[in-house]
């Protein structure tokens, strides 16, 4: 049966049919936005089975993929993924990228699995994982009991599946069901790449460049005041610099060594300058604030941010209560959780007073961090 998305009035009987086709152990075909997937319930090992009889062998590398709900499921079936491996997954899912990663914890729910499906998604000691970014999967999958695996039925030098015709055309005895939504949104394949301990690399290329990967894999440092106008980019401008001192480069070269650096403010209106106090404290120790352009805290901000260092303990609870998402990544930039003093209104001093206290705390902060997050 082909059900086209394009002319259903309501998207709800399609979740409920294909759900319940996953459910009595049959196959369904999936519009995804770089291919078409075929989709089965890994609770079902005979549905397995023949997912697994569709796929290609690749060097060793898991027959199926395992599809999941978020990126906050990744640690699910690979709790030891590695700081470099959750911001690619934070930031690149639901999206067009699948990741390898070793399989290698006693406590992954992989080994919860029935031995046919564990088998199917683990090779060579890794995992498979995608978050496909199309609604009406994640719909299907927050209403199954269970993973969904995938299969992309398409060997060495073969086109991927676009369109549902060439689902109908290839594999018809497969799948019971086809979700027709019209030619896939990318129409090339995933990138797939591999997750390592400080690093990734590309096994089979695809619609992400290895160039974009590479600047989603940074560590990214958000700094937060009230205005953005004083501390935060004192913090900022006061960080690139122990970064450049750090990698043996100049402030603006450290996106090249893999970490990114930005403040806002939870007050901050877009495009306002930094504060005369802060400009002139900033330039006696040799930092340039005349370009500076405030900004105020948004949620792609907070989403994309490994660390936000906060100036005071009200900053830090106004992003919690906001955000609370982001409970693991937010904490006071002082160690001690001391409040950084507000130099807004005060003498050059008091702003000098202000820089010292950041950068004193910067440098306490620095010595934690370690190689696995300043990884190159």
């Amino acid at each position: 049966m082909v059900i086209d998305l394009r002319k259903t009035d309501d998207a709800r009987d399609v979740v409920h049919r294909a759900v319940q086709t996953l459910a009595e152990g049959r196959s369904v075909a999936f519009p995804t936005e770089t291919d078409y997937v075929i989709a089965s319930s890994v609770r079902d090992q005979t549905a397995v089975r023949r997912l697994v009889e569709l796929s290609p062998v690749r060097n060793g590398e898991p027959r199926l993929t395992l599809a999941l709900k978020s990126a906050d499921e990744a640690l699910d079936w690979a709790p030891r993924l590695s700081p470099i491996g959750r911001r690619i997954a934070r930031r690149c899912w639901p999206g067009p990228v699948t990741i390898l990663v070793a399989d290698d914890h006693p406590e992954s729910l992989v080994h919860r699995l029935p031995s046919s499906a564990r088998d199917a998604v683990v090779g060579a000691g890794r995992l498979r994982l995608r978050v496909p970014g199309h609604q009406m999967l994640a719909e299907c999958m927050r209403m199954l009991a269970g993973p969904v695996v995938l299969a992309e039925p398409v060997g060495p030098g073969e086109a991927p599946l676009v369109t549902a015709e060439d689902v109908l055309a290839r594999v018809p005895a497969a799948v019971t069901l086809v979700l027709d939504d019209g030619r896939a949104r990318y129409a090339q394949p995933a990138s797939t790449i591999e997750i390592h301990e400080t690093d990734f690399r590309v096994v089979h290329p695809g619609i992400v460049s290895q160039e974009t990967l590479r600047r989603l894999s940074s560590l990214m440092v958000l700094f937060v005041c009230t205005g953005n106008t004083c501390r935060s980019p004192m913090a900022e401008t006061i960080f690139r610099q122990l970064l450049a001192e750090r990698f043996g480069c100049r402030p603006d070269e450290i996106e090249e060594h893999g970490v990114v650096v930005a403040s806002a403010g939870i007050a901050a209106w877009g495009g306002g300058k930094a504060s005369n106090g802060a400009l002139e404290a900033m330039a006696e120790i040799g930092c340039d604030l005349s370009g500076h352009e405030s900004q105020p805290v948004t949620e792609n901000l907070v989403r994309q941010a490994d660390i936000i260092w906060t100036m005071t303990a009200s900053h830090r609870a106004a992003i919690l209560s906001q955000f609370p998402e982001a409970g693991g990544r937010v904490a006071l930039l002082s160690p001690d959780r001391l409040d950084v003093i507000d130099p807004i209104g005060g003498p050059l001093a008091t702003y000098r007073k202000c820089a010292q206290q950041i950068r004193e705390h910067l440098l306490a902060r620095l010595d934690t961090l370690g190689e696995s997050f300043l990884r190159r």
